[in-house]
């Protein structure tokens, strides 16, 4: 079995400050946490249409470029999610990052 790192220790040599833990959210399973957080969260309206957020009330237009739209479409390929829905998600989850930090 391998030695226990202090990594507080290991910070403290480095002149550094621990600031917490860090999670991936990138790659295969980023993706999943994605789909299972719109299946939990999307809801289609009463009077019908594609399925959303019911906490979402505010709409905006916001530019991005063609090559992260691009990106978008791919994440959202084979769902029923829109790209600007995917987008709209990540960027909450983003913000509330930020705002955790």
């Amino acid at each position: 079995m391998g030695a226990t790192v202090d990594m507080n220790h290991m910070a403290k040599s480095l002149g550094a400050q621990r600031r917490g833990k860090i999670t991936t959210k990138g790659g295969y399973f980023g993706a999943l946490d994605l789909a299972a957080e719109v299946s939990a969260r999307f809801r289609v309206p009463e009077k019908g249409g594609r399925a959303t957020d019911p906490a979402w009330t505010e709409q905006r237009l916001v530019r991005l470029s063609q090559q992260t739209f691009q990106r978008l479409e791919k994440l959202t390929k084979r769902t029923k999610v829109s790209p600007m829905q995917a987008g709209a998600l990540l960027l909450e989850k983003a913000v509330d990052q930020a705002v955790k930090e």
